[in-house]
């Protein structure tokens, strides 16, 4: 090493020291540090402590300690009719045994709203709507109206729709 390496060398090493000889006397204070400042707890605060504690005791106290086994009316419903029961009459042996016919199921009510025609190769393509169950349906041949009827043929005027429960057909026409 050179002399001109060894000056340059020890003035870095001299000035870091004298920086961080700074910095120590920076950081440090002579001066003593105080004790901490209790603050002491007025008359305003006891009596808020004192009013917490009292609404606690409150709380525990309107707590329900049994659950109701059954609600005394439902709030969701404006009123609830009473249950009807109707006396089954005591079938009486018959000389002839008849078949008893299945009870006939409410059709739902549906309504031909209107029918609209596209062309295709091979004539009009035809779209029915009808409107029904709260539903407005748009329907072609062989589609659900709902899940009890299909529909089977749409013509201009009417159309015809197959009950799947019992296979009768129903027809709706425009009005």
């Amino acid at each position: 090493m050179t002399r001109e390496h060894v000056k340059r060398t020890a003035a870095i090493v001299l000035g870091a020291g004298a920086v961080a000889a700074w910095l120590q006397g920076a950081a440090t204070s002579k001066r003593p540090v105080p004790d901490p400042i209790i603050p002491r707890a007025t008359t305003i605060d006891l009596r808020g402590a004192e009013l917490a504690n009292e609404i606690a005791k409150l709380h525990e106290r309107l707590r329900p300690t049994a659950t109701p086994h059954t609600p005394g009316r439902n709030l969701f419903a404006f009123r609830t009719a009473p249950a009807i029961v109707a006396a089954v009459p005591v079938p009486r042996g018959a000389l002839t045994e008849s078949p008893i016919a299945a009870p006939a199921v409410a059709q739902p009510a549906l309504k031909l709203a209107g029918i609209a025609e596209d062309p295709g190769v091979d004539g009009p393509i035809r779209q029915a709507v009808i409107s029904g169950d709260g539903q407005l349906f748009i329907v072609k041949e062989g589609e659900l109206v709902t899940p009890r009827y299909r529909v089977e043929k749409v013509s201009s005027d009417v159309v015809e729709l197959t009950d799947l429960t019992d296979g009768s057909t129903r027809r709706l026409a425009l009005r």
